[in-house]
């Protein structure tokens, strides 16, 4: 029963951890590539605090702001929220999906079955980790870039230690909820909390310990790049594992298990209550045509609430107030940070308001939550409904297609608006609080196009949905380009020969206007806009002509 669950598991999910690190590995080689042609100045006349904080040894060459930069952010970032995707339905997903009672009707124990999953996360992990190493030592050899003083390979061991502690906590909440959606989201939120705690903490004077109170210090807290592995930090993320399977076991062997997803939604919620039932009863009319972005909604509205609270409290209300605790000292080197860098994170600076808000939220973080919604609404409207087997009978009510996708990204535009206005309250109100004074009227601006960007990409995820029916291939297709934009959007403007090839990106007209200081740009308004209506359109046509999946 182990060998088969385990080597079943693997079957089903090698595909993620593969392409996710090869796309790292990638952009690995991309920024080397780039960093060679800069003037290494740049980096070793950095402070000093600087560097230790993006793990840039100041007798090092350009290889350790590739690493710092992509493989400490980046690369951690994604192996992590690979193994919080393999955490969070090794169990909640086998209920979702109504498989788990024909895997227990074999003659083996939950624990058996939980022990299996347990060694296919630890595997597909080690997997993606050991492509990482294998492009992390590969790219600087062959494009001659001197990594004298670096120990990737403690890099590399502590990355797949943080990875295991986040996705052990997914499968944690999983086995105790049973719900894959609430067990992802939950996990994703602790982990970015975590990142920026880690990161910004140590900065303010008086919070330096603090950090310690978060996961994601014991991943680059002893700064493993430069320092080699830190046998007390990676003790502390593996005994949280050892825990957290533990705490899986229990919550798996106690627990009533769900065959099939039959979760209270949001609709139902609100029916039930009689000061909203006739409101709701009105607006999702009857049960055909009017309640199906209701529904779509109802369904993802744990992703929402998650998101949208990370969006409006962590990146929005407390970065008011922490930007004026930050030591001036600190902000006043700002100026100095090579253009490279700042690029990746967005843009901006933190000798002001704007940019600080621009580096830590608007330039990278809001636009992974927007599109953390988008996409995730969008990849499975369709697909979703097919590989739950419940697209025939959506179809059986006298509805057309080209409807049912229409409907669908209702929800989808609904989420967005939401996770933006979200973000737009939670800056506004960070910046009356820090009393920082920035334009109410530029951080809608930024906001409009942060949601529109969601769009795009989530129209983008619609789409492929529409043309192949598969949740996991509108996925890895959407974030893999969106990915790719961003980089390109980041790198090409260093190149004047092809700094003109930026204006094929969508993030060049989310944040090249610089809309938290110069307001709404609406000619980069309506490009996103139209870009978001024509992908929704393709997949109108494309799920349209196509012939329908009614398996898993």
């Amino acid at each position: 029963m182990l060998a088969t669950v385990l080597t079943k598991t693997l079957r089903d999910r090698w595909k993620g951890p593969v392409i996710g690190a090869a796309t790292i590995g990638l952009f690995l080689l991309f920024g080397m590539a780039v960093y060679r042609d800069i003037d290494l100045a740049i980096y070793t006349d950095l402070p000093e605090a600087f560097r230790a904080l993006t793990n840039i040894p100041a007798d090092a060459g350009v290889g350790s702001l590739a690493y710092g930069a992509i493989y400490s952010s980046y690369g951690a970032l994604t192996l992590a929220s690979l193994a919080i995707a393999m955490g969070a339905t090794s169990i909640a997903g086998e209920e979702r999906d109504g498989t788990i009672g024909l895997l227990l009707s074999n003659p083996r124990s939950r624990t058996y079955v939980l022990v299996s999953k347990t060694a296919a996360l630890v595997l597909l992990t080690a997997l993606g980790a050991l492509i990482l190493w294998g492009a992390g030592r590969i790219v600087p050899a062959a494009l001659d870039v001197e990594t004298t003083g670096m120990q990737v390979e403690a890099l590399l061991l502590h990355m797949f230690a943080n990875a295991l502690f986040y996705g052990f906590l997914a499968l944690a909440i999983g086995a105790w909820t049973g719900r894959g959606g609430f067990a992802s989201g939950a996990t994703a939120a602790v982990m970015v909390v975590s990142f920026f705690a880690a990161g910004l903490l140590p900065l303010i004077e008086g919070f330096e310990n603090v950090a310690r109170l978060f996961p994601w210090h014991y991943f680059e807290g002893s700064q493993p790049l430069v320092n080699g592995i830190d046998r007390g930090h990676l003790s502390v993320l593996l005994a949280g594992v050892v825990a957290l399977v533990g705490i899986g076991l229990v919550g798996l062997n106690r627990r009533d298990l769900r065959g099939q997803n039959a979760g209270v939604t949001l609709l139902d919620r609100l029916r039930s209550n009689p000061m909203t039932e006739k409101v709701v009863d009105r607006l999702a009319g009857s049960t055909r045509v009017s309640r199906i972005w209701i529904k779509t909604a109802s369904d993802h509205q744990g992703l929402l609430v998650v998101t949208a609270a990370v969006m409006f409290l962590m990146m929005g209300v407390l970065l008011g107030p922490m930007y004026s605790l930050i030591d001036e000292s600190l902000i006043g080197f700002a100026d100095d940070l090579p253009e490279a860098l700042l690029a990746l994170f967005g843009g901006g600076d933190m000798s002001t308001a704007e940019g600080w808000y621009q580096l830590e939220t608007f330039g990278l973080m809001a636009p992974i939550a927007v599109m953390v919604v988008t996409v995730g609404i969008g990849a499975r409207a369709l697909a979703g409904e097919e590989s739950g087997r419940t697209m025939g009978l959506l179809l059986a009510n006298p509805i057309s297609r080209s409807r049912v996708v229409i409907e669908k990204s209702y929800a989808m535009v609904f989420y967005g608006v939401v996770v933006g206005f979200a973000t737009f309250a939670g800056v506004a109100l960070g910046s009356l609080l820090g009393g920082l004074g920035m334009s109410a009227g530029n951080i809608a601006a930024t906001s409009l196009l942060m949601t529109l960007l969601g769009l795009g990409f989530g129209g983008l995820a619609l789409a492929v949905s529409a043309a192949t029916g598969r949740v996991k291939a509108a996925i890895f297709a959407t974030v893999g380009i969106a990915v790719a934009f961003h980089i390109l959007n980041a790198f090409l403007p260093f190149n004047d020969s092809l700094a003109g090839y930026t204006k094929w990106s969508p993030f060049y007209y989310y944040l090249s206007s610089d809309p938290l200081n110069n307001g709404m740009n609406w000619g980069h308004g309506v490009v996103l806009s139209l870009l978001a209506i024509a992908l929704i359109w393709v997949a109108v046509v494309l799920f349209d002509r196509r012939d329908l999946r009614q398996t898993g």
